[in-house]
């Protein structure tokens, strides 16, 4: 049972004391950062609060007259601690319903430092960049791993990360998607800024590169496919052959492109061996992007209940659309979510996952254990995916094994003519677009989906300009003028989706966990 309460600033607990101090008895509370005078005067007389600085401190003394006392060490008990005692509880799925307090054992987090090196092989004296929120189990594993390994780590956060990444130059950046979203977004608004020659040219080089590293994945082997069938012997040879002459030709202007345009962008960046991603999948534009312009960025794939990662691209098996092969001593596969029978390779499905990381279940919730772990061990994890087949000839011959995601189950959105939709294709691909900031696609038991999106004022402005809407000195644009850009982006980028966008709401603000609950 929790003692203690750690709280950032006395303004937050102010909120919440209420509330907490009725429901939960605690011996003392610390405060991270502000002062002990801000606290409610009502709680500060029962309940004794600490600043950071004196629990240090506090720590200090104590650990001074343990050690100068030898009658405090004959008395001293220790407590032998086993794998599968707990480590820690993390609580998650708070925006999707009750939080559940994830209990992950010593070994679920000792699996994670011992097969990490696989995906990240760090080396004394390369330098980590974490901007991962700290009680995150990602960000705890991850931390677990790179001390465990002896190698430098340096945190940062929004503001700062653009100098920090020029400061600091680290060989690795461990972060989520939008991060990377957003380094793309700055390089795609520098382009654009520059002076019309060097724009034509840094775009008309770019897409040279992109169709360059399109072939030479054909030919390495690493095209992803969910047909079972392999091409003939003779096909796979004239598909290689192709592939080879075409890079050949256009290689030299793809060497032209890194010494004009992506030594400059790769020196911003600042990441000289690969950047981690995870929490989240990333966008199939920025992942080709980024590998046009020489920029490792490796994908991983987890859950709190897993501890977290279950999946990631190695550094000699990137393959781009995937989340990877399953780490070391893992299991995965894709069973039917109706009938739970395992599905071939290829085949779309519920992803399942067994191994040493697994959680050993929820704390004080056993029917919520009973749903997400079957008597085996396989912890379900809502999301749908497929397994690429194994291929020993062609190019798809190096991506088998590999999981691929596409979207949560229960995010799936089935409209009132019966038609399931999955909402991430959509999105993926209206984000390709430089005026959508942020967009959720909804449209439950509707006749067809919606959006709500959160516009770049600035790029929806330039662009009206741009289009002569507005006048050139003009300052802002009419919600109307807005939501008709939107829908021409919207069609322009999802034309080739399953579905198309019906009606949208635009909204200022960015989306917050609290908006998204009430707006769906």
């Amino acid at each position: 049972m929790c003692v203690a309460l750690a709280v950032e600033n006395p303004e937050f607990f102010n909120r919440i004391a209420e509330t907490l101090c009725s429901k939960a008895a605690m011996r003392f509370i610390i405060l991270l950062w502000g002062k002990k005078s801000s606290v409610a005067p009502d709680i500060v007389e029962e309940i004794p609060v600490f600043s950071y600085d004196e629990i240090i401190d506090l720590g200090r003394e104590s650990r001074k007259a343990f050690s100068d006392s030898n009658d405090a060490r004959k008395h001293y008990k220790y407590e032998t601690i086993g794998s599968d005692d707990i480590a820690t509880y993390v609580y998650t799925s708070g925006t999707t319903g009750n939080p559940k307090g994830v209990m992950l054992t010593h070994k679920n987090l000792l699996h994670q430092i011992r097969s990490l090196y696989d995906i990240v092989p760090a080396e004394n004296g390369d330098k980590f960049l974490s901007m991962l929120p700290p009680w995150h189990v990602y960000e705890r594993a991850c931390g677990y791993f790179i001390f465990s390994r002896g190698i430098e780590l340096m945190y940062t956060a929004v503001r700062n990360l653009k100098d920090d990444l020029q400061r600091y130059q680290p060989h690795y950046m461990i972060s989520v998607p939008l991060v990377y979203e957003t380094l793309y977004s700055g390089i795609q608004k520098q382009i654009f800024t520059s002076s019309a020659a060097r724009r034509v040219v840094a775009r008309a080089l770019i897409r040279i590169s992109f169709a360059y590293t399109a072939f030479k994945r054909i030919y390495e082997g690493f095209c992803l496919t969910r047909n079972q069938k392999q091409p003939s012997y003779l096909v796979a040879l004239i598909d290689w052959l192709w592939a080879r002459i075409i890079c050949a030709i256009l290689w030299p202007l793809h060497l032209l492109a890194e010494k004009l345009v992506y030594k400059k962008i790769q020196s911003a960046i600042g990441i000289s061996k690969a950047g981690v991603s995870g929490g989240g999948s990333l966008p199939m534009h920025i992942d080709l992007f980024y590998e046009a312009i020489g920029v490792k960025v490796q994908v991983g794939y987890g859950l709190t209940e897993s501890s977290p990662v279950i999946a990631a691209r190695r550094p000699t098996c990137n393959v781009l659309g995937s989340v990877g092969h399953p780490i070391n001593h893992t299991e995965i596969k894709i069973v039917d979510a109706e009938t739970n029978e395992v599905l071939p390779a290829g085949s779309k499905g519920i992803v399942k996952v067994r191994g040493s990381q697994v959680m050993q279940g929820y704390f004080k919730n056993p029917s919520a254990t009973k749903q997400a772990l079957d008597e085996d061990g396989w912890l379900n994890t809502g999301d749908i995916g497929w397994i690429a087949p194994h291929h020993s000839r062609g190019r798809s011959r190096r991506c088998g094994g590999v999981l691929v995601l596409e979207g949560r189950a229960k995010d799936t959105i089935v409209l009132s003519t019966g038609e399931n939709v999955e909402p991430l294709e959509l999105e993926e691909a209206a984000l390709r677009s430089s005026l959508i900031r942020q967009i959720v696609v909804i449209g439950q038991d509707q006749r067809r989906p919606g959006a709500i999106i959160v516009p770049d004022k600035e790029e929806v402005l330039m662009a009206a300009k741009r289009l002569s809407i507005v006048h050139a000195d003009a300052s802002e644009l009419s919600k109307e003028k807005t939501i008709s850009l939107l829908y021409g982006e919207l069609r322009k980028w999802t034309s080739k989706c399953s579905f198309q966008i019906g009606p949208i709401h635009v909204v200022d603000e960015p989306f917050t966990v609290n908006f998204l609950c009430l707006a769906l």
